[in-house]
């Protein structure tokens, strides 16, 4: 919580307040550490859930209930089995008993991607009368494509008539990995909140990842017409710390967070990237908490590259022919071993000298 707060992160969703004793103590305990960022707690439309989430956020400095129902046909039918009246009556109560605790109320229809569009006006409408003030459309099987997503999204702010009075916000679900491409249409539609989660962890394939809509988002201002309030240096410890919690490994080509987002191996790429950064490069790595771009040495570096990255181990090369066979001892390395590191390549000159200094033989005295 603290280094989300550090990241300016605007709301942290801390837990589920009735789900166990547990998450209720770590709602209560993120409420009292956190001083900047709106503290949130989840809650099903049952009194129960909206009164402990009320008592877990109490001592806060800015709180949040986020209550949700399911408002698809198959949800309703087979899971609450409950009308859609019933349903619209429930989510208002929920809306409206959660008031009693904050003038900041979250509502999420969920299910909202394989809802009927019509039924989701008509509830929208009823729990922001309610009080609702943060409103968030859930694709929570991950079942929508991002055109399909938008225009849901651009649909229910035309036609609720309050909407105005209501901020729309997105929650994807990575089932068809579109999560990230879902969002981002939502942003373009007017969402305005995005729910996301440090390396896209979450339920089943995950959720939408922060680091990606963040940086997608700046970079192409052009597009999006908008920013976030993210302090983007702080991404890659975020990013560290919740792997190292979980014990889920990020991936090496993992989007702006893994090992080889801003790693170079291709000659024609590293080439450009040490005469033009931007030639390969569309945002820097030391923006989102990296040192610095990475040439990465392998079978397809090209001899510019090699030149570089030895003159940055201390190793200058006397001519153009003695570079020319220390190049050609690192590419016949290269084909027999993956991983090139600083060492091997500090030992290859290091063998080179010891060849081509003449050894004298005392024959006799």
């Amino acid at each position: 919580a603290k280094i989300l707060e550090k990241m300016r992160v605007d709301v942290i969703e801390a837990g589920f307040a009735i789900a166990s004793q547990g998450d209720f103590e770590a709602v209560q305990a993120v409420a009292k550490a956190v001083k900047d960022s709106t503290v949130c707690s989840l809650a099903r439309a049952l009194d129960k859930d909206i009164d402990r989430a009320g008592e877990a956020i109490k001592n806060t400095n800015s709180a949040r209930i986020h209550t949700f129902i399911a408002t698809s046909d198959i949800h309703m039918q087979m899971k609450l089995r409950m009308t859609p009246e019933e349903v619209v009556s429930q989510a208002v109560r929920s809306v409206k008993r959660a008031t009693k605790f904050t003038n900041n109320i979250e509502f999420s229809p969920e299910d909202a991607g394989r809802s009927d569009i019509d039924f989701l006006c008509r509830i929208i409408e009823a729990t922001i009368d309610a009080g609702a003030t943060t409103i968030n459309i859930p694709d929570t099987v991950g079942y929508n494509i991002p055109h399909q997503f938008g225009e849901t999204m651009r649909e229910l702010i035309e036609r609720v008539p309050n909407s105005d009075k209501a901020i729309f916000s997105a929650h994807c679900h990575n089932d068809l990995g579109l999560a990230v491409s879902n969002s981002l249409s939502a942003v373009l539609n007017g969402a305005r909140q995005i729910e996301c989660t440090i390396n896209g962890l979450g339920e089943r394939a995950g959720n939408t990842s922060l680091e990606e809509v963040v940086m997608a988002v700046r970079t192409r201002q052009d597009i999006f017409g908008c920013d976030t309030n993210i302090d983007t240096k702080n991404i890659l410890a975020a990013s560290r710390l919740v792997s190292s919690i979980t014990g889920f490994v990020v991936q090496p080509n993992k989007a702006i967070v893994g090992a080889n987002a801003f790693a170079h191996e291709a000659g024609i790429h590293q080439d450009g990237i040490l005469k033009h950064r931007e030639t390969y490069e569309i945002m820097k790595a030391e923006d989102v908490g990296w040192h610095a771009n990475t040439l990465v040495m392998g079978k397809h570096s090209g001899r510019n590259a090699f030149k570089v990255r030895m003159s940055e181990l201390g190793v200058e090369f006397d001519s153009d022919e003695e570079l020319n066979n220390a190049f050609s001892r690192f590419k016949a390395l290269a084909d027999k071993k993956h991983d090139i590191f600083d060492e091997d390549l500090q030992a290859l000159v290091t063998e080179a000298q010891a060849e081509s200094t003449e050894i004298i033989r005392l024959i006799s005295l």
